[in-house]
């Protein structure tokens, strides 16, 4: 028999694993009814399914129509973090007579740059017009030096060392660093500006029965001095309203332990908050978080029904007092998981959100009292350029940020599988992360955004992106107007923000990133 066996060609081998897999799928499997009917040539299919989205990314789709971000796009950030040619030649490509595509109103003489200009020292700094904590005389206003931060992303979600990479590339931007709900971690500790973020879980800060603990925040906020500021996250683009899973697999001892959580069990996230149910006691929830700490406290949601912010508004009328800082969160979804059902349609997209949200403090004639903070695939200097002009003072960065730490958009976030070792907690697929090389990516991304919105705005005839006016950007809206300035197509005119020059910023007390910033 054995002499038989030692007879049989290679390929011989490969009939029989053929028959073989051919009567498993006949006799054997019920799961699938393709590979049932076709034995075999029916395994493809599933093979060609798995591998379907890298094959549309770099041999089938185009250089414009891939979403969340095409292949312009992502090349655009990959270059500007590696410092590398960034241009593109013999005209655009893209279609720039598409609905929604921007146009930038230039000016016929730009600004100019005199040689005691603090960008002519520093072509990268360009810190918020606003100060934080400023109306409401908080104990430590703070001023973000960097119109550009990294948005809210927990550690959890991202790995350790996506985490402390992201964290010593904002030190080297002279930056802040949202941390997400997911509680305050070692990574996260590594000298840049830190705003601190819980949710309805309260990780970090919760008790033993998982409430908020004013205590806990306090003494986070007494132990960790580079905390600038606290963020309330109501809700988030990807599933507002809707709470989230960390699954019990996931926990690592070091994942318990920074969000207060026992080891083994699912944690769960509910989708509201037990420290107020309503606007009234929402205010009262801030007022008391920013007298404990001294801190900016500030609130973030993405934006759908207003009747609640119409409420809040006129008790910050009513009361003079009212969060610092409002962070707007589109509803085209981000770094968080969700069902398509909430992704897709689910709150409003950041432009639309983000008008109906400015109105509402507008005809109160509070906006100056607020820093408004966009969030939503604004991590291109023209898009942030649109922000400015509709009033928002800084844009948070999530998954371009991820980018320029290695991500591929391989949109397996959600498994634990992320080959770029940034979207999980394998320690496998993290050690392909170089921290030093991709902190300073991170920061070199940062600074060829500030300098390109800076070039933008001088072109604008600006010297701070603050002073963009809604009628400097036209947006294509459909085939009969062509075109629009933002003020006709979102019906309102943006409130002139205070600014007396890039020297006042650069003298302001209140600067974060103020140590990086002069070691550009």
């Amino acid at each position: 028999m054995w002499d038989y066996i030692k007879e049989i060609p290679w390929w011989g081998w490969i009939l029989i694993v053929i028959a073989l897999v051919a009567l498993r799928d006949i006799l054997f499997q019920r799961k699938h009814t393709i590979s049932h009917n076709f034995p075999v040539i029916g395994h493809f299919r599933y093979m060609l399914e798995r591998i379907g989205p890298e094959l549309r990314q770099y041999l089938v789709a185009n250089n414009r129509e891939e979403l969340p971000f095409n292949r312009i796009e992502r090349g655009w950030i990959y270059a500007s973090a590696k410092k590398e040619n960034n241009y593109e030649g013999f005209g655009t490509d893209t279609d720039i007579y598409a609905h929604q595509h921007i146009f930038i109103n230039n000016a016929i003489i730009p600004f100019k740059i005199e040689k005691d200009h603090p960008n002519a020292h520093d072509k990268y700094f360009l810190p918020c017009a606003k100060v934080m904590g400023l109306y409401n005389q908080r104990r430590k206003p703070f001023r973000p030096g960097s119109v550009i931060n990294v948005s809210a992303m927990s550690f959890g979600s991202l790995s350790a060392k996506a985490i402390e990479s992201l964290n010593k590339g904002v030190k080297i931007a002279g930056a802040y660093h949202n941390t997400g709900e997911g509680g305050l971690s070692p990574y996260h500790s590594h000298g840049g500006d830190v705003i601190f973020q819980f949710g309805t879980g309260y990780f970090g800060i919760r008790d033993a029965a998982g409430n908020f603990s004013m205590e806990k925040l306090v003494q986070l906020v007494d132990d960790n001095p580079f905390v600038r500021a606290i963020e309330i996250k109501l809700s988030q683009g990807a599933k507002p309203g809707k709470g989230g899973v960390l699954p019990g697999a996931k926990i690592t001892r070091e994942i318990a332990g920074i969000r207060h959580v026992p080891m083994g069990k699912d944690v769960i996230s509910p989708p509201n908050h037990t420290a107020f149910s309503n606007v009234v006691e929402l205010l009262d929830f801030i007022e008391t978080i920013a007298e404990k700490t001294g801190l900016p406290v500030g609130i973030k949601a993405a934006i759908g029904k207003l009747e609640e912010w119409e409420l809040l508004a006129d008790l910050m009328v009513k009361t003079g007092k009212g969060p610092d800082f409002i962070t707007v969160d589109g509803g085209e979804g981000g770094t968080g998981a969700a069902p398509p059902s909430f992704a897709d349609h689910v709150s409003l997209p950041w432009v639309y959100g983000f008008s109906d949200l400015y109105k509402v403090f507008k005809h109160r004639k509070i906006t100056d009292r607020i820093v408004f903070i966009g969030s939503g695939k604004l991590g291109f200097p023209a898009k942030a350029a649109m922000a400015f002009a509709m009033g928002a003072d800084c844009i948070n960065v999530a998954r371009e940020a991820m980018m320029s730490i290695g991500c591929i958009q391989a949109q397996v976030c959600h498994t634990n599988r992320c080959p770029s070792g940034v979207a999980t907690q394998s320690k496998w697929l993290q050690n392909g992360i170089n921290i030093p090389l991709k902190s300073e990516r991170l920061g070199q991304y940062f600074k060829t955004f500030r300098k390109e919105l800076i070039e933008i705005t001088h072109a604008c005839g600006y010297e701070h992106p603050c002073q963009f006016k809604m009628r400097d950007i036209d947006v294509n809206v459909d085939d009969h107007y062509l075109s629009k300035e933002l003020d006709r197509t979102y019906m309102y005119e943006k409130d002139v923000v205070s600014f007396k020059g890039m020297q006042s910023l650069k003298d302001c007390p209140y600067l974060g990133g103020v140590i990086a910033q002069t070691n550009l």
